[in-house]
């Protein structure tokens, strides 16, 4: 696949879209429209959605309170797709088949952002244990705006031709969900998409603002176990067993090696060891530890070179300290998701778009600030050949930005405890661009 360098369109490319546009421009009525169903129908959804979030593949209240929003806007709604996905198809006469996914599950963590609506939530997971559940990384404000959008095209449909196609996708967080529903025939079910829309909150982007590459948009994700085998003994004989604890501290250590020392210095990767677990008393060496890591990449090649060397780093230096062919160190993958990209064809297009109708300063150039990853990526593959235009929505207050410059409180990121972003601001600017990119791809004439 080639690789598109993130980047706004310049003026010139904008121009050159806005006019092979179709001519619809956003109106204040359809602005105030949407800002008034905020305050009398979406903001108790919202609170809602953010004090009973759920984990993944375990949203069954989420999804039968989406399944019941969107047939409340006369949609034909399917629901335990990919486990626990739901799809909403409305149809408007002949025209494109659009799709516009939402994902719903929340993370296990502890909400301390001080809101008042701040999640209380706990849930027993997958591996039945208890965790706290927080919507850490803003699906609240997607599904919210996905029913935002329904209700606002529902009452436009004179402005657009064709079916749109709901998915709210369970499982995001670990990048399981999308493969999900398209494993259970989403498209053999329900049409192949002409395009794919999705929009994700972003913390650090002010809101009033939205962003799109042209190209690539979120890195690859991979999920890698690694298990240190060992030979257990006395904490005070160290010499007579084999000590997993040391062997994966070495290992840990040369993982942070690949992105100076394996990887050209102008290809990012990342390799993060998120959790170490091993042992059960300050005296007794386990007989085996365990890491988790993360592996992100903005290119396939680079992705596979990152893997190839964890894999080789980690068996290596078990054999180095001793550990018997019999006893080697195991490398798993998980899971992980590619590169998410836009089509840059559609980027350019609906960026155009978007500063025509949320105002030239609405849209930012795309500058890539982390390695985050998306499962989005699957729904517009080179497999299923779906352009696909995925875009960020401001979320945090300009004012928020300029205190943490002067010396405030920083600007919690996604997945913190500390993570909130601007609730109105958010859901109702992500709805007014899903709406206007529909009504660009889908005109009545």
């Amino acid at each position: 696949m080639r690789l598109f360098h993130a980047a706004a369109a310049s003026a010139a490319v904008l121009a050159a879209a806005m006019s092979a546009s179709p001519a619809w421009a956003e109106d204040a009525e359809t602005a105030r429209a949407v800002e008034t169903d905020y305050d009398s129908y979406l903001a108790p959804l919202f609170t809602h959605f953010h004090q009973n979030p759920e984990l993944s593949f375990l949203e069954n209240a989420t999804a039968a309170r989406m399944a019941a929003e969107l047939r409340a806007v006369g949609m034909d709604v399917t629901t335990g797709v990919g486990k626990t996905g739901v799809v909403g198809i409305m149809k408007n006469g002949d025209g494109p088949l659009i799709l516009l996914r939402a994902d719903m599950d929340g993370l296990p963590v502890q909400e301390k952002s001080g809101l008042a609506y701040a999640s209380k939530a706990l849930q027993i997971g997958e591996d039945g244990k208890e965790y706290p559940v927080m919507h850490a990384c803003g699906h609240d404000v997607h599904i919210t705006a996905m029913v935002g959008t329904a209700r606002r095209l529902a009452a436009m449909k004179d402005q657009w031709r064709g079916t749109l196609m709901f998915v709210v996708q369970p499982a995001e967080e670990g990048v399981r969900g999308a493969k999900a529903m398209l494993a259970d025939g989403l498209y053999e079910r329900f049409g192949k998409p002409d395009h794919a829309l999705a929009f994700h909150v972003a913390a650090n982007l002010a809101t009033g603002k939205v962003s799109a590459a042209e190209g690539i948009q979120y890195s690859s994700s991979d999920a890698v176990d690694i298990r240190v085998p060992g030979i257990g003994t006395h904490g005070a004989s160290p010499h007579l067993g084999k000590d997993p604890v040391y062997i994966a501290a070495q290992i840990v250590t040369a993982l942070q090696s690949i992105d100076s020392r394996e990887v050209g210095p102008l290809d990012p990767v990342v390799v993060t060891v998120g959790s170490f677990h091993a042992g059960s008393k300050h005296n007794i060496i386990s007989d085996e530890a365990k890491l988790q890591v993360t592996v992100r990449a903005n290119d396939e090649t680079v992705r596979a070179a990152a893997f190839a060397a964890i894999e080789r780093l980690a068996v290596n230096i078990g054999k180095a300290h001793g550990l018997p062919d019999t006893m080697p160190v195991e490398v798993t993958k998980v899971s992980g998701t590619p590169v998410t990209y836009n089509n840059p064809e559609l980027a350019r297009r609906l960026n155009a778009v978007m500063q025509r109708e949320l105002g030239e300063a609405a849209v930012v150039p795309f500058v890539q600030q982390t390695m985050g990853a998306e499962d989005f990526t699957y729904f517009v593959s080179e497999e299923t050949g779906v352009p696909g235009y995925y875009f960020a929505v401001g979320g945090t207050p300009q004012a928020a930005f300029d205190a943490a410059a002067n010396g405030g409180a920083a600007v919690a990121g996604h997945h913190s405890p500390l993570f909130k972003i601007a609730p109105k601001e958010s859901v109702t600017l992500g709805t007014r661009a899903m709406v206007a990119a529909v009504l660009d791809l889908a005109p009545a004439d």
